[in-house]
């Protein structure tokens, strides 16, 4: 990727960017299975896995292959920090005039604003970075003027400025406060972050030891990218001993070696709406500057930042691809406890089948009553009844089963899973069609082997069908049934639609059983947990090693 350095620091060595077409190609590719990675199962370390791939997403897409594509665009400087810190005082004062919003109500940076010099207008202006971003470009109009007409949400614009005052090669972007209480201004500005060439970190003399600014520089030292910090509003009496401490910690976070630039309390930053003396910025200027413009400096700074951000896809794409190997053994094991379910009570119908269960109750009564007190018709309702229960029992216990198992998995929180209690009226129709079709096919069956006897006198098709039924859900109590059926229609006909009539209803359990087993995974199913994005990130980041 680097020529010259396996690991860039601060240092003076010179690092060139290295832009092969099959190196574009390979970080194309990784960058798709990055966005292909999903984590829709509730786990613990899935909130944390979709913010990494989220991050990571917005380094490759708005920096790293933006960069390594036209690596002649201007250097771009991203002003982050917590509320209040004065960033937009801060871009202001750089660029010399009011472009971004400043003020005591907070948090005023809603909006981000990138500003370049009017010749560079064009690199930013088209999806080059930020590609999700809308582009709002009003410049005759006051800073924030253009949102309050435009009616667009706000979180998805970036306002870009042009100002003769920058030199061509260099941005600034003001981004929104890393502490917002908006949401969207938080994710917004992490975003913003990643696209940055050189991350300017600003903190103020009264909350330097803060966790949100700390948090932010401990990113980018873990991404190696090119950094300084601002110390903002600093009072005169105590600039030495802030600053000193403030060195101090960042000594002890290993970041001892990052440029550092104070800038003092004054009346115009206190009021948020001035511009602060030029002199107040000029050595932060002066540095930005000449990163922007002198060449070696300049791919220095792009390198180092490409180069860190590569080297940290070592440890961030095996992290995302434990996390998809964990939603994929979850979904594992909720699929697995559906199976062990419905297959136990599948051959639990079986068994109930075989030893005649079906015959029982009303059906019994039915059957002892047949032919002179019942109608086959009757005969064949009631055994249609019985075996629908028997079915939506098996169903039924097959459901709480699942349920118990999910109940000790996280996993089974998902939206989806979690909302979708199986509901027993819908199982019950589904499984009645169902019996009642086999009976249609059954009466059919038998009909067919009445059409095939040569006898003048031909048996009823329903007495036949309701004792073939009779024998297939009766059991040993169904002996008589057997007899009766081969009187009417011989015995090899008897067997033979016996065969046929068995192969059918075993047809017709089988897929109720495996329609609601399917329906109880569907929702898991649409969730698409699959066992390939383990192994693709982290064969992407093979064929990008070798590559560098």
């Amino acid at each position: 990727m680097l020529q010259n350095s396996p690991k860039i620091g601060h240092s003076s060595h010179v690092v060139t960017l290295d832009v092969r077409p099959q190196l574009l190609d390979t970080l194309s590719a990784l960058r798709d299975r990055v966005a292909a990675a999903r984590f829709p199962l509730p786990l613990a370390g899935a909130p944390r896995a979709r913010a990494n791939r989220d991050e990571l997403l917005a380094q490759l897409d708005d920096y790293l292959l933006p960069r390594l594509r036209e690596p002649e665009a201007p250097l771009l400087a991203v002003v982050g920090g917590s509320t209040g810190a004065g960033k937009s005082t801060l871009v202001n004062s750089l660029v010399g005039r009011r472009v971004s919003e400043a003020g005591v109500l907070r948090p005023t940076t809603r909006t981000p604003v990138l500003v370049c010099h009017p010749e560079d207008h064009h690199w930013f202006s088209a999806m080059r970075v930020l590609p999700d971003l809308t582009r709002v470009w009003v410049p005759d109009q006051e800073p924030g003027d253009d949102l309050l007409s435009s009616g667009r949400d706000h979180a998805r614009v970036l306002r870009v400025e042009t100002a003769d005052t920058l030199p061509r090669g260099f941005a600034l972007l003001d981004a929104p406060d890393i502490d917002s209480l908006v949401a969207d201004n938080r994710v917004l500005a992490a975003q913003l972050i990643c696209a940055a060439d050189v991350w300017v970190m600003v903190t103020t003399a009264a909350r330097y030891a803060d966790a949100v600014p700390w948090h932010l520089l401990r990113t980018a030292k873990e991404y190696g990218a090119t950094l300084v910090t601002v110390l903002d509003r600093v009072p005169h009496q105590v600039v030495s001993e802030v600053s000193r401490q403030y060195g101090a910690l960042l000594t002890k976070a290993g970041l001892g070696d990052v440029p550092r630039f104070t800038v003092p309390e004054l009346p115009e930053s206190a009021w948020g709406g001035g511009l602060l003396p030029a002199t107040a910025v000029a050595a932060l200027r002066t540095w930005l500057v000449h990163h922007a413009q002198d060449s070696t400096a300049r791919q220095h700074v792009m390198a180092r930042t490409a180069h860190g951000l590569l080297d940290s896809l070592t440890s961030r794409l095996p992290e995302l691809a434990s996390a998809t190997a964990a939603q994929y053994a979850a979904a594992l094991r909720l699929t697995s406890a559906v199976d062990s379910a419905y297959d136990s009570e599948h051959a639990r119908v079986r068994g109930r089948l075989q030893s005649g269960a079906v015959l029982a109750g009303d059906a019994l009564k039915r059957w002892r009553a047949f032919p002179l007190d019942c109608t086959p018709g009757e005969l064949l309702d009631s055994l249609v009844e019985s075996l629908a229960a028997l079915l939506l029992c098996s169903v039924t216990a097959a459901d709480e089963r699942v349920d118990e198992a999910w109940r000790r998995e996280p996993a089974a929180g998902a939206p989806g899973l979690a909302d979708r209690q199986p509901s027993l009226e819908s199982a019950e129709h589904r499984i009645g069609i169902a019996v009642r079709r086999w009976r249609r096919e059954l009466e059919e069956y038998a009909e067919d082997e009445v059409r095939e006897l040569e006898r003048s006198i031909a048996p009823d098709a329903e007495v036949v069908a309701a004792l073939v039924a009779t024998v297939l859900l009766g059991g040993r109590r169904a002996r008589n049934a057997g007899e009766g059926l081969a009187e009417r229609i011989s015995a090899h006909g008897a067997l033979r639609l016996r065969d046929r009539a068995g192969r059918l209803l075993t047809e017709h359990v089988d897929r109720v059983m495996h329609t609601e087993r399917e329906r109880r995974l569907a929702p898991l199913d649409a969730l698409d947990v699959q066992a390939e994005p383990q192994a693709e990130l982290i064969a992407a980041l093979s064929v990008l090693q070798k590559e560098r």
